[in-house]
C-alpha cells in the first residue's frame, strides 16, 4: 500500500520557498554553487536548480558529489563499493556552496560530504538544504 506524504502542490510550494530563501541569501548566485549528494540528493538538487531557473531565470552552477570513500562505515562491509560519478566541473575555492541531500538526520552524510569537498578546494562557506 502506497502512502502519500506530500502531494505535488505541497512539494512545489516547499521548493518555491527554498528557492526564495536561497535568492534572498545568495542574490544572483555569481559566487554560489549547488552540490547534490549522490545518490538520493540528486533528484532534489536538480529540482531546486530547475525551480531557480523557472522563478528567477537563474542558471546556478551545479555539481554532484559522491561520498562513498569518505563515509565512516565504508570499511565495515565485505561487499565491493561502487561509487557514483562525481560531476564537479567548476572551482570550489572561495565559492559559497549549498549542499543538497534528501535527508539531514544524524549528520554522518554531511560530515562525509565536508571531507569530500575539501579534496576539491576550500569553499568560502557551506550551507545545507
Amino acid at each position: 500500500m502506497k502512502r502519500i506524504i506530500l502531494k505535488k502542490a505541497q512539494i512545489d510550494l516547499i521548493l518555491t520557498r527554498i528557492c526564495h530563501q536561497l535568492v534572498e541569501d545568495h542574490g544572483n548566485f555569481s559566487n554560489t554553487a549547488l552540490i547534490s549528494l549522490q545518490p538520493r540528493g540528486v533528484l532534489f538538487g536538480k529540482a531546486i536548480r530547475a525551480k531557480l531557473k523557472e522563478l528567477f531565470n537563474l542558471t546556478a552552477t551545479y555539481g554532484e558529489l559522491d561520498t562513498t570513500f569518505h563515509r565512516d562505515d565504508f570499511r565495515r562491509t565485505d561487499k565491493p563499493l561502487i561509487p557514483s560519478t562525481i560531476s564537479i566541473d567548476f572551482e570550489i575555492e572561495a565559492k559559497r556552496i549549498i549542499l543538497i541531500d534528501d535527508v539531514l538526520y544524524t549528520g554522518r552524510s554531511i560530515r562525509a560530504a565536508l571531507d569530500a569537498i575539501n579534496d576539491y578546494g576550500r569553499p568560502a562557506s557551506i550551507e545545507l538544504v
